[in-house]
């Protein structure tokens, strides 16, 4: 037949974004050149890949059936290609992650270290956000997958929990909490509390658990981002209550962490992922190496 590799990835970027101005962006083509590809790819096959109108473009029910085809054809070779140690250093393709703040500190740096060395010409992009950005960008499919603390109800996504964290307080070292084994929600009345505001994830989680708690601290101060209540804490402004994961490694001259206890309050961060939709080659591998990698992660199928 007369088409060939770039023909079927261009229909196959088309059938998966739903738009021609959309898919020749992600394939870096000129929209004339992207719809030359499809047109000799449908006359090769003699039949309509697609429904074009000005407002809209939909598959036809022969080309619905195609792009199943299509992919499979696509990510089997993209698989056995990557197998392939020689020829995997000259792979090339994207894969887009989005992810709390906290996730790229801790998870991120070794793991892509261990990627790019072994698919040198694979770009990554990572799309660092709160938790609730990252749900919504998983959801309209703008990144692979994400690695997130919420999405467990989300009927669209499969949740893969790969540790579970503590909140710990965050104080300088010479704060008289410093020097505690561990430390009650009601002792935290006694000091400048700081908190994230209520559009962050992490708020909610904190009210829902403390929704009976009349010992419950009271803030002066708002952040709306994590990093941003521990550069606070740090500068010597008071204490907050944070994800174990979001504070530097023990050891760390300006700050100090002491488990909160009275209740203990832990979050999960797992890998999200749209539910039903297969990711690429690429984007697979990146996923099974969070997984296997991340600490704990084995342990936290049982979670």
């Amino acid at each position: 037949m007369n088409f060939d590799l770039p023909d079927l990835r261009a229909f196959v970027a088309v059938a998966k974004l739903g738009s021609f101005r959309a898919a020749a962006a992600e394939l870096h083509l000129s929209q004339s050149a992207l719809s030359r590809r499809i047109e000799k790819l449908e006359g090769a096959l003699g039949v309509r890949l697609f429904h074009r109108t000005t407002r809209k473009v939909d598959m036809t029910t022969v080309g619905r059936e195609f792009s199943y085809r299509a992919t499979d054809i696509l990510n089997s070779l993209e698989q056995s290609l990557m197998g392939i140690r020689n020829v995997a250093a000259h792979v090339s393709g994207e894969v887009t992650i989005a992810c709390i703040p906290s996730a790229v500190r801790y998870f991120l740096p070794r793991i892509l270290k261990a990627y790019h060395e072994r698919y040198p010409q694979i770009l990554v992009r990572i799309i660092d956000q709160g938790a609730n950005e990252v749900l919504t960008t998983v959801l309209r499919q703008e990144a692979d997958f994400g690695l997130n603390y919420i999405g467990t109800q989300e009927p669209d996504l499969e949740f893969e929990p790969i540790l579970k964290e503590p909140f710990v307080v965050a104080c300088r070292p010479e704060h008289p909490l410093a020097r505690k084994k561990k430390v009650t929600w009601a002792d935290l009345q006694a000091y400048d509390y700081m908190s994230v505001t209520k559009a962050s994830g992490n708020r909610f989680l904190l009210d829902l658990a403390l929704a009976d708690n009349p010992e419950r601290p009271r803030w002066y101060c708002e952040a709306q981002h994590v990093s941003t209540l521990v550069s606070l804490v740090e500068a010597g402004l008071g204490v907050a209550a944070v994800p174990r994961l979001s504070m530097p490694p023990d050891g760390h001259l300006t700050l100090i962490s002491v488990p909160l206890v009275e209740p203990v309050i832990t979050r999960t961060v797992g890998l999200i992922r749209r539910r039903g939709r297969p990711l690429s080659p690429a984007a697979q591998q990146l996923y099974d190496q969070l997984f296997v990698l991340a600490p704990k992660a084995k342990k936290k199928k049982t979670v």
